[in-house]
């Protein structure tokens, strides 16, 4: 039997710290442009109550996309120890391109992949690059495609990024921008023989949901009326995603599993992408509760806390610092079984199942 394994993972976690603390002289406008009469430092504090977030890091002017997803790569790949010329497939999820610092201007051509493959300086004709547009669960959209072209037969060793710099996209009067982040996450894939009980991935599932939830999450004009109109920044119906999210994300992940035939018992640990705590939480509970199992302790590491919300890098970073023991109470052992979520943008879902 062969399994698509993942055999390194890498991360790159800005160094720019940017607290709470930094929006409490912010102005904040609500969504029909009406300046807010609650002080700003009282928003702040409820929406820490909300989200759990602490603080956000953001990258240093001089690097955008591109060159955070190859410093996740590099690492990545030296972790898993292959030839970077074995490489088949580049595959880069993300949102927004390349936007230099102090612009909005999106720039996705050449794709990211390609500016990364160069940047890594891979000689090979043959690794195919290519940028996945997927919202938030991109990267575990790219282990969903990179594991259906192995078994196609199209590959056999992929490299996965998810790459974001949020804070060059948000609208600093919108009080949802302090959710986002900057950041990078990696990992190579490869398709290897496994045992009925080894390693790799499991299975997967995949939705799109576009009926009414299309533009739950789009980009849109500062909520400021003085500000420039043509202008558009990332944009989220908060509330419209919360209740999605608890109603669709726990029912994906159990078909996950239920087509793995893997009990909810046997998951060791469960990586939610990073947007929200109390969503993530909420999240977690549901799905028990459609097992009517109690939940363990200590089976959902979170970062959100100290890093926001990095869109397609929250989930690979996550598990790069978990695997290095770098995330406190949580380790991850031979054999563990793990799945992985993400809601996003689209709006799209996905999961996978995976034994480390």
């Amino acid at each position: 039997m062969r399994r698509s394994i993942i055999t390194g993972t890498g991360c790159y976690i800005p160094p720019v710290i940017q607290p709470n603390t930094a929006f409490e002289k912010q102005p904040f406008y609500s969504s029909d442009q009406q300046l807010l009469d609650v002080p700003s430092p009282v928003i702040v504090r409820k929406f820490k109550e909300v989200t759990g977030i602490e603080e956000r890091r953001y990258t240093t002017d001089d690097l955008n996309a591109s060159d955070i997803g190859a410093l996740a790569a590099e690492i990545a790949i030296a972790d898993s120890g292959i030839d970077r010329e074995e490489i088949d497939q580049l595959i880069v999820a993300h949102n927004f391109g390349n936007i230099s610092s102090h612009t909005i201007q999106s720039m996705g051509v050449p794709s990211l992949a390609s500016r990364i493959k160069h940047q890594l300086g891979i000689k090979n004709p043959n690794c195919i690059c290519y940028d996945i547009l997927f919202g938030c669960p991109g990267w575990l959209q790219g282990l969903i495609q990179a594991d259906a072209f192995f078994k196609a037969g199209i590959a056999k060793k992929a490299l996965v990024i998810g790459t974001e710099t949020l804070s060059r996209v948000i609208d600093k009067y919108d009080r949802d921008s302090m959710i986002f982040s900057d950041g990078a996450g990696a990992a190579v894939l490869e398709y290897k023989g496994s045992g009925d009980s080894g390693p790799g991935m499991l299975g997967s599932s995949a939705e799109t949901h576009t009926v009414d939830e299309v533009d739950y999450i789009n980009m849109a004009r500062s909520y400021n009326p003085d500000t420039a109109p043509d202008v558009v920044y990332i944009k989220m119906q908060g509330r419209k995603v919360y209740e999605f999210a608890m109603k669709q994300v726990p029912a994906a992940m159990k078909n996950c599993l239920d087509k793995c035939g893997v009990q909810i018992e046997e998951v060791k640990k469960i990586f939610i992408h990073q947007a929200n705590a109390k969503m993530d939480e909420g999240i977690l509970k549901r799905l028990f509760k459609l097992y009517d199992v109690e939940i363990p302790q200590n089976i959902m590491p979170m970062s959100i806390q100290w890093l926001g919300n990095s869109s397609v890098a929250t989930i690979p970073t996550l598990y790069d610092q978990v695997k290095r023991g770098k995330t406190d109470g949580h380790e991850l052992l031979p054999g563990d079984v793990i799945l992985f979520a993400s809601v996003g943008a689209g709006m799209n879902i996905n999961a996978v199942c995976y034994r480390y």
